[in-house]
């Protein structure tokens, strides 16, 4: 259980072949066996690794919890917010449109490093196993800089990105 997460920044056609895959397990074997395979190993550009800082900077950007819809638009969606391509106790995948991506590089750009460790700080340890601390918050803020990068360059690009997680 590696627990890692990568944005990908996606053409129109790309979801297009997603969203025609009436079965959630055809889907999740065409994003692990075609989109993350391509991206990974051709189109680093277009994808941004966040290992396991995902869960923190979800917490942080939402309300605290592990939830697609805590905490308010457009922070909470970073990470799971959008549509849910797969969710299961295995691998989770996240869609969110351009006009979404868009929003959420609006929101993410002024984003202060203090601002962030408040929020970070203000995760109730009680409600998750993640162990808050200043090298965890350096951890989850250095991922959370390549997150930012990607959904600024997916809003340029007037794409869309999908946010994997294996569970």
């Amino acid at each position: 259980m590696s627990c890692l997460g990568v944005h990908f920044v996606l053409t129109e056609s790309e979801v297009q072949a997603l969203l025609e895959f009436e079965d959630e397990q055809d889907r999740l074997d065409h994003i692990q066996e075609v989109i993350e395979e391509d991206y990974l190993s051709n189109q680093r550009e277009l994808c941004a690794e966040s290992d396991k800082a995902w869960d923190a900077i979800h917490r942080a950007l939402g309300d605290g919890e592990m939830s697609f819809a805590g905490g308010s638009y457009q922070l909470n969606h970073v990470i799971l917010g959008g549509k849910s391509l797969y969710h299961a106790e295995d691998y989770i995948a996240s869609l969110k449109t351009p006009a979404q991506v868009k929003d959420i590089a609006a929101a993410l750009a002024p984003l202060t490093r203090e601002e962030f460790h408040q929020r970070y700080w203000s995760i109730d340890p009680e409600k998750s196993a993640l162990e808050l601390n200043e090298e965890g918050f350096e951890y989850t803020w250095e991922w959370l800089q390549s997150v930012r990068g990607l959904c600024l360059r997916a809003a340029d690009l007037n794409r869309y990105v999908l946010f994997t997680a294996d569970l």
